[in-house]
């Protein structure tokens, strides 16, 4: 194969110089046979560049077509292997018509008004035959105006015939149906679909189903809960007994947690919950006669504090409250607020 016309050139001007330098020409020869001999060398460059130019090659999985400056796109297909053109006048278009995966991700509402999220992936290829007419409508990316557009509208289309239940249970079904539609909206735009496929259609539809079964059953423990207070009020009015039932309940409660501290952790416990008056009166119980008040009585009104001690029992004003013993040495663990008693 002849070499690159751009060093021939330069080696010929070189050689040109060199005999101008020298002031004549190899042999004694005249100048009319050197400059003849100087254009055969540029048409053997020029030759070499039309000779690189005129040659492209097909690889392997791909097809051509050729657009000429006058004519523009022709219909011949050239198949694989090198493939000759005329320069600057014709230009070679390769498509690769080998299958391509593409995955589409459409969110898509079902019959029963759910939205699942289903992702559809497509081997697509352009039809051999079609190519001409594929790069006057389309060009050489085909694939990206035309697929993106026609998968989302055929799976909203045949998912919107389905509940959400159903999509798993007539999966085939839905994934044929996709098929078929997809492959004849493809087939107006001269694209070949080898492949379609849901992956992601069972995984969105049980995740649907699901929260559709959790809303339910939020749905049946609001109502149970409902049930159950209106139940108690209707007891309430009834008797008081159930009241008294809760206090004592909760009294068993907090005692097994005192037993359970074992009696490192001072608590403060309001008189009116808890239930920790269940069976006395609060006039009789927080009184000034059966307690001793631990600061005067403007403190207590800022802090209204009482402990609560039995009867001639006596307080220890030198410790702080959540170290104050009983007159008999018994550390008090409970201490009952309430408010200032007069």
């Amino acid at each position: 194969m002849a070499g690159d016309p751009r060093e021939t050139w330069a080696r010929l001007q070189q050689s040109l110089q060199q005999q101008r330098a020298k002031g004549g020409f190899p042999g004694g020869g005249s100048p009319r046979r050197a400059f003849g001999g100087a254009g055969a060398l540029i048409a053997l460059g020029l030759g070499a560049y039309v000779f690189m130019n005129s040659l492209f090659n097909v690889d392997g999985g791909h097809r051509a077509i050729k657009y000429t400056r006058i004519g523009g796109v022709k219909k011949d297909i050239y198949n694989e292997g090198t493939h000759l053109r005329i320069p600057w006048f014709e230009t070679p278009i390769i498509y690769d018509v080998r299958a391509k995966p593409r995955n589409v991700a459409s969110l898509t509402g079902t019959k029963d008004l759910q939205m699942v999220n289903i992702t559809c992936r497509v081997l697509s290829r352009p039809r051999v035959d079609a190519l001409p007419q594929i790069y006057r409508t389309l060009g050489t990316d085909f694939d990206e105006r035309v697929l993106p557009s026609i998968v989302n509208e055929v799976l909203k289309a045949v998912v919107a015939q389905f509940n959400a239940s159903q999509l798993i249970t007539q999966r085939e079904n839905v994934a044929r149906l996709v098929r078929d539609n997809l492959s004849r909206r493809a087939a107006r735009f001269n694209i070949v679909l080898d492949d379609v496929s849901l992956t992601e259609a069972q995984r969105a539809a049980f995740v649907v189903d699901k929260a559709r079964q959790e809303k339910q059953a939020t749905i049946v423990r609001a109502q149970g809960e409902a049930r159950s207070a209106q139940l108690i009020g209707d007891a309430i009015k009834k008797s008081k007994s159930y009241i008294e039932l809760r206090k004592l309940e909760n009294a068993r409660n907090i005692a097994t947690i005192l037993q359970e501290s074992g009696g490192k952790n001072k608590l403060y416990l309001d008189s009116e919950g808890l239930g920790l008056n269940v069976n006395v009166k609060h006039d009789s119980f927080l009184s000034l006669k059966n307690c001793r008040i631990i600061s005067g009585a403007m403190r207590l009104q800022r802090n209204p504090f009482i402990v609560i001690s039995s009867i001639g029992s006596s307080v220890s004003k030198r410790h702080k409250i959540s170290e104050l013993t009983c007159g008999g040495g018994i550390e008090l663990t409970i201490l009952i607020t309430a408010p200032f008693l007069p």
